[in-house]
């Protein structure tokens, strides 16, 4: 069995090898628990995210570059909930990694290919926010679906080199990786310099581009509010112009709140992560981190509190009424008026 039998015995990863590392100690309450609790949180992160890609990718009339970005974010967080969540879960339960440095490698760039991804996507929402608040009459040429796609790819691919240049750079140039070493351990000794410079890229400068253009978004949109109320009375040209920023308005508040929660998340690891391991438990840093992965599983939730479309999608994949003929070319705006 992975839990120990008795509390005096100590247990290695790999036995047979002397420079094994020393396995933790859980009951046998404990290990149950914890494989049951994180292989519920990974199939409802999965299921969840899986909804608003089928939901986005079904509806032709949901084919918009906000959308795109979304779609692109919910395969982030479905990857998190799909490969991350386990293989992380079976690294902190077993308090040993068994699948060898290779996998190890591999592990290290997909875990940090995705949080890092969910940042730029967050960027791309931000920006897709602001040219449709504060520039609406220019946004149909500037952000289109082919533009936005191309965007989400070169996210992609540039967060895949940082993060294989990091690894590489950590891994192989850092003389501190081969002090105190283990085998049957699957982290990085990542040196201030490096941790300071991926907080500042990867963090700070992302998050300062995020809330600077969300903050211009809401004062516009206050300002909207105010031309909408005098239109009240007005023609229904002025009517219909004013119905459409009171949408966008609404679309950026609910994306708003995605980017808050976000930061809510990510705050308190980069803060701490700083300090480094010497003054933060490695308790504390498990948490911090699967707070991280947490975040993937939130943002469905908000979709299906603000966005009607999203409830109605769901009724309809859940009813299996998406496998009807012409099912994607439902108005699904309409259908719930």
């Amino acid at each position: 069995m992975a839990y120990e039998t008795e509390d005096h015995e100590t247990q290695y990863c790999f036995p047979a090898i002397n420079s094994s590392c020393i396995k933790g100690k859980r009951s046998s309450h404990e290990y149950y628990i914890m494989y049951v609790f994180f292989s519920l949180l990974s199939a409802w992160t999965v299921f969840l995210n899986l909804l608003v890609i089928i939901s986005i990718s079904h509806f032709k009339k949901l084919h918009t570059p906000t959308n795109l970005i979304i779609l692109s974010l919910a395969v982030d967080d479905m990857l998190i909930g799909l490969i991350v969540m386990p293989v992380d879960a079976i690294k902190l339960i077993e308090s040993c990694w068994y699948f060898g440095d290779t996998l190890c490698d591999v592990f290290m760039i997909i875990m940090g290919l995705l949080l890092s991804t969910s940042l730029s996507n967050l960027v791309l929402i931000a920006v897709d926010r602001y040219v449709a608040v504060c520039h609406p009459l220019l946004y149909p040429q500037k952000i289109t679906m082919t533009k936005t796609l191309i965007s989400i790819c070169l996210y992609w691919f540039f967060c895949l080199t940082c993060n294989i240049a990091f690894l590489i750079s950590s891994r192989y140039f850092d003389t501190s990786q081969t002090t105190d070493m283990c085998f049957g351990k699957c982290y990085l000794i990542v040196s201030f310099s490096w941790t300071f410079t991926d907080m500042f890229l990867s963090f700070l400068f992302p998050c300062t581009l995020i809330i600077t253009l969300y903050l211009r978004i809401f004062y516009v949109a206050h300002q909207q509010v105010k031309v909408i109320n005098s239109l009240v009375k007005g023609g229904k040209s002025e009517m219909e112009g004013s119905i459409r920023r009171k949408s966008e308005s609404k679309a950026a508040l609910t994306l708003g709140i995605i980017v808050t929660v976000y930061l809510l998340c990510y705050i308190p690891y980069y803060i701490l992560s700083v300090a480094g391991t010497s003054v933060i438990s490695s308790a504390t840093m498990s948490f911090l981190i699967w707070t991280l992965y947490f975040n993937s599983g939130l943002n469905p939730l908000i979709y299906s509190l603000f966005y009607r479309w999203f409830k109605i999608s769901i009724k309809f994949i859940l009813t299996l009424k998406i496998f009807k003929t012409a099912s994607s070319l439902l108005d699904i705006f309409a259908e719930y008026s």
